[in-house]
């Protein structure tokens, strides 16, 4: 029994990453992607239901790395966290350049998420994104809260608000194709705007 060609399938995903990056989900054509891949559309159907399957492996490395930091920050219980610890999550130091660095290694998944997904079942990803950073980071607050280290008070809403407009610091350099010494500056910018410790009473304590 034959086994089944799979040295076309990394030129099928080149080829549809440019397709939707040029054009967009929605205007991306299925018959482009398959000529510059070389190969039939019969050839490309044997593997992906469609187009939405097809951007949506396009961009499963990105998420999957995206869900893997996530999944290890919540592996942290904040019980178990310091009181400088708790205090020290909100500083932007550190933490803000190292999130640029590492979706600038991802740029082009990351930009097909936030810009190019419109159609597809991630059209909301920048809401959604903010929705999962809102549960840690609220977990978070509410620890501080139970410890005396802040009296502020602060909604779940109220949070997802505010990191709704932190995140959209985030996502813009990349919709306006910034280069790396752009973000550099950018991300300077951020964290002198979002003194998060003051927002949250944390500063003083």
């Amino acid at each position: 029994m034959s086994k089944p060609d799979v040295s076309i399938d990394p030129r099928i995903l080149d080829s549809a990453k440019k397709e939707f990056l040029m054009c967009g989900y929605e205007k991306a054509s299925l018959k482009v992607i398959c000529e510059n891949a070389q190969i039939t559309t019969g050839a490309l159907y044997k593997r992906y239901k469609g187009k939405e399957e097809l951007f949506c492996a396009v961009v499963a490395d990105t998420l999957a790395d995206m869900n893997a930091v996530v999944a290890q920050k919540s592996a942290i219980a904040v019980e178990k966290l310091t009181d400088s610890e708790l205090v020290d999550a909100w500083d932007l130091q550190d933490s803000m350049l190292w999130w640029f660095r590492f979706l600038y290694e991802r740029s082009e998944g990351f930009l097909l998420l936030i810009k190019h997904s419109n159609g597809t079942r991630y059209s909301n990803f920048q809401h959604d994104w903010v929705e999962v950073m809102t549960g840690k980071s609220y977990e978070y607050f509410i620890e501080a809260k139970k410890r005396g280290l802040t009296n502020a008070e602060i909604s779940r809403d109220e949070m997802h608000i505010l990191l709704s407009a932190f995140w959209t610091t985030v996502y813009e350099p990349f919709i306006h194709g910034y280069t790396w010494e752009q973000i550099e500056t950018h991300s300077k910018l951020i964290c002198d705007l979002f003194n998060w410790q003051l927002v949250l009473g944390l500063s003083q304590r």
